[in-house]
C-alpha cells in the first residue's frame, strides 16, 4: 500500500453466511458503508442462519490459494481482514500468501469460540492461528477467544481483561483490540492494548438487543477499512464504535431471522425525503408542512430558548470572526477566487459524507419519534447534497480530507461515540444555525450579476431557516432534559463545533497547511451549568 486512499481496497478472507449477517457478507457491507471497495476470498461455505450453524464445507487448500492469487495478481490491496480460517492447512496457505506481498494493514478476527462456548478449532489449528497472528497488525478477539490465545481462563473483570490482552499483545507482537461486550454492566468499553498496556479506550452504552449477529466480523472489517483510509488506530476505533453502535441499535428494524438477528450495516444511509438543493456545507433537511414558513414570511432563524440563546451569545466573537474572514468577505463581494471556492466545495463534499453518518447516529439516539424523524431527514438530505455537489460542481473526483475537514469530522464522530444524544445534537447545531444566520446577511449582498448568485440564494433558503428552527428546538428540549454535567458537555461540544466552522472557512485561503483554529473570545454561560 503506497499510502492512505480515499476509497481503500479491502480484502476479506473469511467464511460465508447465507442470511447475510456475518462472515464475508457482513464484511462487504461494512467495507462499503465506511467508504471502501470490498473483495472476498472464501475459506468456508457455511450452512447457517440466525439460530445456528448446520454444516460447513471447506474448499481444498489449493483452491483457497488460487482465489488469493487471482485477486493479488490483478488488484492492489490496501488492507486485509482475516476471519474464519477453519483448519491448519488453510491457515498456513493464508500465512504463506501474506508473506509474499505488500497488502497494507492486516486485521485478524480469530474465530475460535462459538457463541455456545464450544471451541471451533482443533489444537493444531489453534497453534497455526497463533503463528498467523504474528503477521497481523491488529488482532480482535472476544473475551473467550482472548483467553484461548492467552492459554488462561476467561477474564471476568475489565482490569483482568486488560492485563490478559497486554500479555497476548507481547506474545503475539501485535496490537490487541480488547472488546468488553461479554462483560456485565451497562457500559461496553473497547480498548487498543499493546504489550505496555492500553493505548486508547472508547466507551459506549450497551444496546439492549438480540441483534448482535456478526458484530465481531463487522468491527474487524471496519477497523481494516478505516485504517486503510488514513486514520490511526485510536481514531479508527472511535469511528468504528460509533458506526457499529448505530448499526446494532437499528438492527431490529430489519426483521431478519428468528434467532440473534443481524445489525443494520447501512443504517447511516437510510432515510426518506425529497432530494435537497445543493447547499455549501449545510444540508437542508426535507420539510414537513408545519416546519415551512408561511408565504411571504421573512426567513429568520429565531426560536431559541434559554439554553440555546445562551450558547449563541457565548460564541458572538467567533461568529464575528466568521463574518469578517477573507473567504466570507470574498463570497459576499463576489471577488472570491474561483479556485479557492472550488477547493472549498470539494472539501465540503468530503465533510457532508461524514456529517450524514453522524446525523443518522443522532436519529438513532433521539428520545422520541418526532426528533428521530427530523434527524433522519437531515441525514438523507446531506447525502443528496453531497451527490449534487459532486455531480454539478466538482465532478466525480473527491480529495482526501484537509486538516480542517478531518478535525471537524473527527470531533463529530468522537462526540457520537460518547453516546449522549444531547451532546451530539449540540455539536451538530452550529452547522445549521451559523449557516442560516450567515445566509440572511449574504442575501442582502446578492444581485443578478453576482459571481456566486446561486450560492448566496441557497444560503438564504427559507426552508433551511425552518429546519434550523427545528434543530434549535430539538437541542433546547435536550438541554431541558439533561442534568448539569451533561449540559456542560453540550456547551463544550457546541463551542468546539463553532470553532471548527471558523477553521473550515479559513482553510480555503491556506489549503496546503493546517488551518488556524478559532480560539478564545468565548465565555461559559451560567445557563449551561444550571
Amino acid at each position: 500500500m503506497s499510502g492512505p486512499r480515499r476509497i481503500p481496497r479491502v480484502l476479506s478472507i473469511a467464511g460465508t453466511d447465507p442470511t447475510g449477517g456475518a462472515g464475508i457478507h457482513a464484511d462487504l457491507k461494512t467495507i462499503a458503508a465506511l467508504g471502501g471497495y470490498g473483495m472476498a476470498v472464501i475459506t468456508a461455505l457455511v450452512a447457517q442462519n440466525t439460530t445456528g450453524v448446520r454444516e460447513v464445507h471447506v474448499p481444498p487448500p489449493a483452491f483457497l490459494r488460487a482465489q488469493l492469487d487471482a485477486v493479488g495478481e490483478d488488484v492492489g490491496i490496501d488492507a486485509v481482514k482475516l476471519g474464519m480460517l477453519h483448519s491448519a492447512p488453510l491457515i498456513e496457505v493464508v500465512g504463506d500468501w501474506l508473506a509474499g506481498r505488500e497488502v497494507g494493514p492486516v486485521v485478524l478476527d480469530p474465530v475460535m469460540v462459538a457463541t455456545s462456548g464450544d471451541r471451533l478449532l482443533d489444537r493444531e489449528a489453534e497453534a497455526a492461528l497463533r503463528r498467523l497472528c504474528a503477521r497481523a497488525d491488529l488482532v480482535t478477539p472476544n473475551l473467550p477467544e482472548l483467553a484461548v490465545l492467552a492459554g488462561e481462563p476467561v477474564a471476568r473483570e475489565w482490569d483482568a481483561a486488560v492485563d490478559q490482552a497486554a500479555r497476548v499483545a507481547r506474545d503475539l507482537g501485535a496490537t490487541v483490540l480488547l472488546k468488553g461486550g461479554h462483560l456485565a454492566g451497562a457500559a461496553c468499553p473497547d480498548a487498543l492494548v499493546a504489550a505496555t498496556g492500553v493505548i486508547a479506550r472508547v466507551d459506549s452504552p450497551r444496546v439492549e438487543t438480540t441483534n448482535t449477529h456478526g458484530t465481531g466480523c463487522s468491527l474487524s472489517s471496519a477497523m481494516a477499512t478505516l485504517r486503510a483510509s488514513g486514520r490511526d488506530w485510536p481514531v479508527a476505533l472511535e469511528r468504528a464504535k460509533s458506526w457499529l453502535g448505530g448499526a446494532i441499535a437499528a438492527g431490529a428494524a430489519l426483521e431478519v431471522g428468528r434467532g440473534n438477528g443481524p445489525v443494520d450495516h447501512l443504517h447511516e444511509l437510510r432515510g426518506e425525503g425529497p432530494r435537497a438543493s445543493a447547499r455549501p456545507h449545510a444540508a437542508a433537511p426535507a420539510q414537513t408542512p408545519a416546519e415551512t414558513p408561511a408565504q411571504g414570511e421573512t426567513p429568520t432563524v429565531g426560536g431559541a430558548g434559554a439554553w440555546t440563546a445562551a450558547a449563541w451569545d457565548a460564541v458572538a466573537q467567533t461568529r464575528a470572526r466568521v463574518d469578517g474572514c477573507a473567504f466570507v468577505r470574498g463570497l459576499r463581494e463576489g471577488d472570491l477566487p474561483a479556485d479557492r471556492f472550488a477547493w472549498y466545495l470539494a472539501q465540503d463534499a468530503v465533510y457532508l459524507g461524514e456529517y450524514a453518518r453522524v446525523l443518522a447516529r443522532t436519529s438513532a439516539l433521539a428520545p422520541d419519534a418526532a426528533d428521530q424523524a427530523f434527524w433522519a431527514r437531515s441525514a438523507a438530505s446531506a447525502v443528496a447534497v453531497e451527490a449534487e455537489l459532486h455531480r454539478s460542481r466538482i465532478g466525480s473526483a473527491s480529495p482526501a480530507p484537509a486538516p480542517a475537514t478531518r478535525a471537524y469530522t473527527d470531533h463529530l464522530h468522537a462526540t457520537s461515540v460518547r453516546g449522549s444524544y444531547a451532546e451530539l445534537a449540540a455539536a451538530l447545531l452550529p452547522c445549521f444555525w451559523l449557516y442560516a444566520d450567515l445566509g440572511e446577511r449574504l442575501a442582502a449582498a446578492n444581485h443578478p450579476g453576482h459571481a456566486y448568485r446561486d450560492w448566496l440564494t441557497t444560503y438564504a433558503d427559507p426552508g433551511f431557516a425552518a429546519s434550523t428552527r427545528a434543530a434549535i428546538g430539538a437541542v433546547e428540549r435536550a438541554a431541558a432534559a439533561a442534568g448539569p454535567a451533561e449540559r456542560e458537555r453540550m456547551g463544550g461540544a457546541f463551542l468546539r463545533s463553532m470553532e471548527l466552522e471558523l477553521a473550515f472557512f479559513e482553510a480555503p485561503l491556506d489549503p496546503t497547511g493546517a488551518s488556524r483554529r478559532a480560539a478564545g473570545g468565548v465565555r461559559e454561560p451560567a445557563a449551561w451549568r444550571a
